[in-house]
C-alpha cells in the first residue's frame, strides 16, 4: 500500500510539474496589471505608462496601469506585496518605496527588502525647482533673497509628507537657511494646479513633470536637484551652484511579488532590458523627460538600494519628518 501511495505522488509530480512549467514558460497568457503607487499626472505615471506600452509590444499582451495613489506610495507598494506571485501583479518601485519610507516609518506594511523583487531600475532623475510665473525671482539667488526677507510668506508643494519632493523642499530650507511653508497634496498631479495658480509658491517635482510645465510656459524652472546640470536642459542651473552641496536624486523601477517564478521574473527583466534600449524610450528619456539610463536588470539593485538610503539620510534627519 506505501508503495502503491509513493508511485502515485511521483506520478502526480512527473504530470504536475511539467504543466507549472509550461504556465510560466507562456507567461503572460492574460493582461498583466502595472499598479503606480501614486496619483495620475506626475513623472512616476508618465514613466509607468511609458514602460507598460513598451512591455505591451514586447511581450504581446496588455500592461494596465493602476494608479493606487495615498500614504507616501505605500498604499499602492502594499498591494504590489501582497499581490499574488504569478507574474499579472507588477508595479512601480521608486526612492519612495525602497529608499525614503524605510527611514521614514518605524513600521511599514511591507519590508522593501523581504516583500518585493527588484527586477530593474529603469531611469534615475533629478528634480527640478519650478515657481510660479508671477514670482519675481528669476534664479535660485533671487529666490533665496525673497525668502529670507519675508520668512514663513512662501510655500511649497509635495506629492504628500516624506516624498522626494517633499525632502528635496525640506533640505533646500535647510542648506539654503530658508523658511518656507510646505504643503503636501496626495500625489504630485493635483499639487500642479495651485502652484500654476499662484496659490503654493513653489515645487520640487520630477523631471518628467515639470519639465513640460516648464517648457510650456506655465512656471519657471529656476534649478535641478542633481549636482550638474540636466541634458534635457541644460540652460537651467543645478541648484548646487548656488547652494554648494545640494543634491537630491532620485529613481524609478520595476518590481514583482516575492515569490514570483524565475522564469516569469527572467523574462519580464529581458523584457525591460529590451524596452529601455528601444530609441523611442530612448529619446523621451533625454530629450523630453530628462532621465538618465540605469544598468537595468537585477544584478546590484540591493546594493544599490542601500547606498542610497545613505546619500537620502541627511535630507530626512534635515526634514525631522517621521511618519507613524
Amino acid at each position: 500500500m506505501l508503495q502503491r501511495r509513493m508511485l502515485l505522488a511521483a506520478t502526480a509530480g512527473s504530470v504536475f510539474a511539467p504543466a507549472i512549467v509550461s504556465a510560466q514558460a507562456a507567461w503572460p497568457a492574460k493582461p498583466v496589471r502595472f499598479i503606480c503607487p501614486f496619483a495620475p499626472g506626475g513623472g512616476t505615471d508618465t514613466v509607468s505608462r511609458l514602460m507598460s506600452d513598451q512591455l505591451s509590444r514586447i511581450l504581446g499582451q496588455t500592461f494596465v496601469v493602476e494608479n493606487k495613489g495615498g500614504a507616501g506610495g505605500n498604499i499602492g507598494t502594499v498591494e504590489i506585496a501582497r499581490a499574488t506571485p504569478d507574474g499579472y501583479t507588477i508595479g512601480l518601485i521608486s526612492v519612495a518605496s525602497h529608499t525614503l519610507n524605510p527611514m521614514l516609518y518605524s513600521k511599514l506594511p511591507y519590508d522593501a527588502d523581504k516583500d518585493i523583487v527588484g527586477v530593474s531600475r529603469v531611469a534615475i532623475l533629478a528634480n527640478l525647482l519650478g515657481v510660479t510665473n508671477a514670482l519675481p525671482a528669476n534664479n535660485v539667488a533671487e529666490l533665496i533673497a525673497l525668502c529670507k526677507a519675508a520668512p514663513g510668506k512662501y510655500s511649497f508643494a509635495s506629492s504628500g509628507p516624506g516624498t522626494s519632493l517633499h525632502l528635496s523642499g525640506e533640505l533646500f530650507k535647510s542648506m539654503a537657511g530658508v523658511d518656507i511653508l510646505h504643503i503636501p497634496y496626495k500625489g504630485a498631479g493635483p499639487a500642479y494646479n495651485d502652484v500654476i495658480s499662484g496659490t503654493v509658491t513653489m515645487m520640487f517635482a520630477n523631471m518628467p513633470s515639470m519639465l513640460p510645465q516648464v517648457k510650456g510656459g506655465k512656471l519657471k524652472g529656476l534649478g535641478v536637484t542633481s549636482a550638474e546640470r540636466s541634458r534635457a536642459a541644460p540652460e537651467i542651473p543645478a541648484i548646487a551652484e548656488t547652494v554648494p552641496g545640494y543634491v537630491a536624486t532620485s529613481w524609478y523601477g520595476i518590481g514583482a511579488p516575492a515569490g514570483t517564478p524565475e522564469p516569469i521574473l527572467a523574462k519580464l527583466e529581458a523584457a525591460i532590458t529590451e524596452a529601455l534600449k528601444a530609441p523611442e524610450i530612448q529619446k523621451r528619456w533625454a530629450d523630453d523627460l530628462g532621465l538618465d539610463l540605469p544598468p537595468p536588470g537585477r544584478k546590484g539593485f540591493d546594493q544599490f538600494v542601500a547606498e542610497d538610503r545613505k546619500l537620502w539620510a541627511p535630507a530626512v534627519k534635515a526634514s525631522g519628518v517621521k511618519l507613524d
